[in-house]
This record gives structure tokens, sequence and C-alpha cells, in this order.
């Protein structure tokens, strides 16, 4: 079998590659097929799920929201500054992506909890507790989405080099002008992309919301934990966790199309 390019695939690949695909597509079949169709939209508008569906997508709006307002300028940052500073920032917006969500959540607890200086010191300011509110699941999300946007933006704008930029500013631009009328422009790929991939892993988070948030219906209850307890509970609310779990997938093909369809060259 050759490729496009014409260079014929290894014999030898064949194989294991189908067995991947097999392992990534598998377990999604399993999980369409164990769904109570006659009741999946009876399970899927249930109170409960309502308000885990309505509490992901506000929090993850919110979660995308700050990440675009502290994401955009430190892509800026990175893109423009010198390869040993830029190394430097990149190495530790992608130590989220590596770390276990639970140690982020411990981690988070550590930092905004009470007896933390700046616990201590939001709750003496606005007598505002962060851990287990929706607050916190806001910042859980944005913790481990953040990196996403930035590393996505970084590269579009990396892509698109400095030139434009270099030479607006010769012919007097300032720099709100070249930021605004260039620079962001450039890094429209990316930010696009960046931010659906970001409000997709926001809704998706579950370990760092666990144990930074808790897990209060209505409160602090996303979809990822809706479907955590009612797996973990008596079973009774398993149909209703099977359809959060095909909205969640159906979510993520969603995302999938998004993305593909901003990447440039696309749509030729």
């Amino acid at each position: 079998m050759a490729s496009d390019t014409g260079v014929r695939v290894p014999g030898f690949a064949i194989a294991p590659a189908l067995l991947g695909v097999g392992l990534l597509v598998l377990p999604l079949l399993a999980l369409i097929t164990r769904a109570s169709w006659s009741t999946l939209v009876a399970d899927a508008t249930s109170p409960q799920a309502l308000s885990a569906l309505w509490l992901s997508l506000r929090t993850g709006v919110a979660a995308t929201v700050l990440c675009v307002l502290l994401g955009v300028p430190l892509a800026v940052l990175m893109a423009r500054s010198p390869a040993r500073i830029a190394q430097l920032l990149r190495a530790l917006i992608a130590v989220p992506l590596v770390l276990p969500p639970m140690v982020g959540g411990v981690a988070l607890l550590f930092l905004f909890g009470r007896t933390s200086p700046i616990g201590e010191f939001i709750d003496s300011l606005w007598g505002i507790t962060l851990p287990f509110s929706t607050a916190a699941v806001v910042i859980a999300q944005s913790f481990v989405a953040l990196p996403f946007l930035v590393l996505s933006v970084e590269g579009s704008l990396r892509a698109a080099g400095a030139g434009y930029e270099q030479a607006a500013a010769t012919l007097g631009a300032g720099r709100w002008m070249v930021l605004s009328r260039i620079t962001l422009p450039l890094a429209a790929p990316g930010l696009v992309a960046g931010v659906i991939l970001c409000f997709a892993r926001a809704i998706g988070e579950f370990g760092a919301t666990a144990l930074f948030a808790g897990n209060a219906p209505g409160i602090t209850q996303t979809m990822p934990l809706a479907i955590y307890t009612a797996f973990n509970g008596a079973g009774t609310g398993r149909d209703s966790a099977v359809a959060l779990s095909l909205l969640l997938l159906a979510t993520a093909v969603v995302v999938l199309l998004l993305v593909r369809a901003w990447r440039p060259g696309a749509l030729k």
C-alpha cells in the first residue's frame, strides 16, 4: 500500500497500527452501544444532568475567557522573547499538561486554602473562601486548560514571524496599533484553535476540580463529576451518566471538526 506521496507503507506497521486504532475507537463504540436510546433524551434532560451540564458550560466559558485574558499576553511574550526566556516559559507552561490532575488539585488547594497566605488575604479582604466553590471550578479548569491556548497562539505567532510587526513599527505605528492590527490578526488561526481546545479541556476537567472544588450538586458538580458519581453510586443514575458521556463525546468530535476547519489551508 502506497501513500499519497508515493512512499510505500511498511507492511510490519499495518497490524500494530490497526490495533492502535482499535484501542482508541472500540471503547467509544462500547460506550455508544451501552446507551439506552429509548430513554436517552430523558436521561440527558434530567434535573441532575441539566444542572451538571449548565454548570460545566458556565464555568467552561468563564475559564476560557480567563485563559484568553492571561494566555494571549503570555503567548505574545513567549513568541517575542529571546530563545532562553521563551524555552523557560514554555517548560513552565507545559507542566500542567504532564502533571497528574489530582496533583494540580492538591497544589491549588494549598495555594488558595484558608491556611495559606493568599487564601487568608482573599478571605480578609473580600470575605471569600475559594476552595469548594464555583470559583474554584473555574480556577481548576483554567489551570489545566491554559497551556492549550498559550502554546497554540505562540505557535501561530512564531510561524508568522516578526517581519510585519517590525515593518509597521518602522513606519511609525505604535505598540497598541501593531498589537491590534498586526499581531493578533496573525495569531487568529492559533487563537481560534486554542480557544476551542481550551474550552473542551475545561469542560472535561475532573481531577483538579474534584480535589480543589469538591463535588457539590449545583455548585461544583460538573459533567465529569456527575458521571463519576453516577457510576460509583447505587446504579440508579448510570443511564444519565452514559447520556452525559455521549454529550462529552459529541463535544469532543465537534471540537476536532472546528479545529480542523481553522487549520491553515484546511479549506483549500
